[in-house]
């Protein structure tokens, strides 16, 4: 089956987007998305997406990690099928789109930047303790549509990413589903740098947008910086995470930043199956 697809980016997070509206992609085929994101066997990314029709809202997104497994939602992906479903007649300018998570607001705002409404942030923590090797470690939580453990530190740049995210992620507090992690430094009086940890990719990723949401939400809560958050990213980028701030949680959440197209093709998708048995 040759099917076409779209290969994008959000801060460094590339996707495979996937015009789904037919439902002729054989989503259920968890094996089949891990061998497409695949490097070598497929197109090669950071999460498989797919534009299926909705009931409720002018599409609904299906996003699908490199290991082939189904996740809530992800902001940079988000951006990036925001602006191709508009481009391909999906979607207005403004639109709002079904989510695992939820539904999401987004508006196309100009070339290449993308502004979505977030899901309300839930199951905050501040100030909590993680016993790792027989030590309390401190860490935030909440779920920016997917869970999200935010740890402060103050030399980003040499924190050991993959051995402490994969500790934290697979930790048993957060068990079954396991969670993503995010380090955090604040580099300015409204601005933060974030290196994120992402389970289903099992390593450190260039950018996260929902990590970047959960990290703008507990940094302002904490009182590190003021609202609205710059955010940079390990690939550099700077998005912009603006929120109100309410008496326990936060609402009217938006994520700002680019969706970057890198180049479209065509696959055939039982080819792609042979060669990666």
């Amino acid at each position: 089956m040759k099917t076409h697809f779209w290969k994008m980016h959000g801060a460094g997070n590339d996707f495979v987007l996937i015009d789904d509206r037919e439902c002729k992609f054989p989503d259920e085929d968890n094996a089949l998305v891990h061998r497409l994101a695949r490097p070598k066997y497929g197109v090669g990314c950071e999460g498989v997406i797919l534009i299926q029709p909705s009931d409720t809202a002018d599409f609904r997104m299906r996003f699908y990690n490199p290991d082939g497994g189904e996740v809530e939602m992800c902001g940079n992906g988000a951006r990036c099928v925001a602006r191709l479903a508009h481009e391909i007649g999906a979607a207005p300018k403004e639109m709002k789109f079904d989510t695992v998570a939820g539904v999401i607001g987004a508006e196309c705002t100009a070339k290449d930047q993308v502004c979505l409404t977030m899901t309300p942030p839930k199951d905050w923590l501040l100030n909590g303790e993680l016993e790792m090797e027989e030590q309390k470690i401190p860490f935030h939580f909440v779920n920016s549509g997917v869970p999200h453990v935010v740890m402060v530190v103050e030399d980003l740049k040499n924190i050991d990413i993959k051995t402490i995210g994969a500790a934290v992620r697979y930790h048993p507090r957060f068990q079954p589903a396991g969670t993503n992690v995010n380090f955090i430094q604040v580099t300015g009086p409204d601005a933060i740098s974030v290196r994120t940890y992402e389970r289903g990719v099992e390593d450190e990723t260039l950018a996260c947008g929902t990590g970047m949401v959960a990290s703008g939400l507990i940094a302002g809560s904490l009182g590190l910086v003021s609202v609205p958050v710059q955010i940079t990213c390990a690939a550099g980028d700077v998005l912009q995470v603006n929120y109100t701030p309410t008496e326990k949680s936060a609402e009217n959440v938006t994520l700002t930043g680019r969706a970057v197209h890198v180049f479209e093709g065509e696959i055939d998708l039982d080819a792609l199956e042979d060669d990666a048995e």
